[in-house]
């Protein structure tokens, strides 16, 4: 791959200031270790005097059973075999349980987080390294997954919210048939509507469903999905989740970090609450602590504190993390040395070091996951004869634009040699001021303002003007903006993964797994 077929996350404009000073070194006092081969096999040696032998077998014998009707891949029983070991670790990645997967970068994501435990597998002797993928079933976002796109068609399920997302029986199937029709006719369509209709039967879990598709897609790497809504994994989390309830630990103690964050950036991705626990039964619930009593927000459920820590240690499945708690559980259960997320992902967990040291957790490597774009042939021989590269959909592309489009007018290059006059001789005239009268220098000073701002409203005239004679170039211009930012925002965010496995099968996995950089956070472009 060409150097002009990525972009480091540092270049894009898009790119959140507190991602790009993270790749800069610049925030370590909001985490552990940057990603390097020597920093991983130091975080592995912390995190192996953290992760208890009792931790390791109760974490292989709910993996085996949550994974024992999938049908296990020949690496994924290696893998599974292998987490017994003091000497294997996990590289993570989570997501919430959209629609078919949803967004593509679902897709993206954990194929790092394949490629990257294997990277560190060949790299460091005589230690294992195995992906693993947290499904969000707790959350309970309904609006925010219940969705796919693809470029012709909106697809939806339609469910009840309100409780763990992860436990929705699936009911409404209508969005199958219409997902058959468009995609029955491309190459690998039937390979995806036989995923679908055996995903999504009615009856059936949405954690299941998940674990289907997530199963058929990347068993043969060796993937390992958890799913946290087990009362084994919530057992290990009793001393925390008590600490939370008496002492608003995560709040507190993040306290400082949130400050900082918010001075130097402006806001944080998460505000942590005073209490970052939801009551988990049929409904998932918010609990506040209102004067002497522990309530759960929108029913008539409250304890006493005595009441509801002996709850928690009866009914650890009842207690449910929020967003900005769930890292602690994920780290607790898991022997993890790397989480790999999306910018927004790592922007809350950089406000959680402070906290992971209160409690004494090992506080993993943070890796933001690269970004693809996948433009045809087609699209990048039209951005060509524009004299446009890839890169330049990236920047200030307006502003790109606009300065193509006014360069085609005759005037252009007039009008910029009468401006640069203008500003030589007022230059001139303010630098021979000093040899008068003050106040004539003023004069000259306010003059070359009154005279800067007309020539700026005579270009932006005449850029008007251009627009309107270059209206069929500007609409050029705007149609292959759309064909990278559909809708205004990075492919990966809007298509569903159906719209690229549809024609290339596999071997389009393959192709993203290799146009990913384990050791790079960029974007990169690969051709359709």
């Amino acid at each position: 791959m060409d150097e002009k077929s990525t972009i480091d996350f540092r270049q894009i404009d898009a790119v959140p200031q507190l991602i790009k000073d993270y790749l800069n070194g610049k925030l370590g006092e909001f985490h552990n270790r940057s990603f390097s081969v020597e920093a991983a096999e130091l975080q592995a040696e912390e995190k192996r005097l953290n992760f208890s032998a009792d931790q390791r077998r109760r974490l292989t014998t709910v993996l085996s059973d949550q994974m024992q009707s999938a049908g296990l891949s020949g690496k994924q029983r290696q893998n599974l075999e292998a987490l017994a070991s003091s000497d294997t670790f996990s590289v993570t990645t989570g997501h919430q349980l959209n629609l078919f997967t949803g967004p593509v970068f679902f897709i993206y994501k954990i194929l790092q987080t394949i490629k990257t435990a294997d990277y560190l597998t060949d790299r460091l002797s005589g230690k294992t390294f195995v992906p693993v993928f947290w499904m969000a079933t707790e959350d309970h976002d309904l609006d925010e997954i219940d969705h796919f796109r693809t470029v012709d068609d909106f697809y939806q399920m339609h469910a009840e919210a309100g409780g763990a997302v992860g436990r929705i029986k699936i009911e409404d199937t209508r969005f199958i048939s219409d997902f058959e029709k468009e995609f029955a006719p491309t190459a690998h369509g039937g390979e995806l509507v036989s995923w679908m209709k055996e995903a999504y039967r009615k009856g059936i879990s949405l954690t299941t469903a998940t674990r289907i598709l997530v199963q058929k897609l990347f068993a043969e790497y060796g993937l390992l999905v958890i799913d946290g809504d087990d009362a084994r994994l919530k057992t290990e989390m009793i001393p925390v989740f008590e600490a939370e309830l008496k002492n608003e630990e995560l709040y507190r103690s993040t306290a400082v970090a949130v400050q900082e964050l918010t001075e130097r950036y402006g806001k944080v991705q998460v505000n942590p609450r005073e209490i970052n626990l939801f009551y988990l039964t049929d409904s998932r619930n918010r609990i506040e602590r209102q004067n002497d009593k522990y309530v759960v927000v929108d029913t008539d459920k409250q304890f006493s504190q005595t009441e509801i820590i002996d709850e928690l240690y009866k009914h650890p499945e009842r207690f449910s993390p929020n967003a900005v708690l769930r890292p602690a559980f994920q780290e607790t259960v898991l022997p993890n040395i790397a989480y790999i997320g999306g910018n927004a992902e790592i922007m809350y967990w950089l406000e959680l070091k402070s906290y992971f040291d209160k409690i004494g957790l090992t506080f993993p490597i943070l890796i933001p996951r690269n970004s693809l774009l996948f433009l045809s042939n087609k699209t990048l021989e039209k951005a060509k004869k524009l004299g446009l590269d890839f890169t330049d959909f990236f920047g200030d592309y307006n502003k790109l634009v606009n300065r193509k489009i006014y360069d085609k007018s005759p005037l252009a290059e007039l009008l910029s040699e009468k401006k640069a006059e203008f500003q030589n001789i007022l230059a001139e005239l303010q630098a021979r001021a000093a040899e008068t009268d003050p106040t004539f220098g003023n004069l000259v000073q306010a003059e070359e303002a009154r005279g800067t701002k007309s020539f700026r409203r005579m270009e932006k005239r005449l850029l008007r003007a251009e627009k309107k004679v270059h209206a069929d170039l500007l609409q050029r211009y705007n149609r292959l903006y759309e064909a990278v930012h559909p809708g205004g925002v990075w492919q990966e965010r809007v298509y569903n993964f159906s719209v690229f496995y549809a024609f290339g099968g596999s071997d389009w996995l393959r192709r993203c797994m290799a146009g990913i950089s384990v050791e790079k956070s960029q974007l990169a472009m690969l051709h359709n």
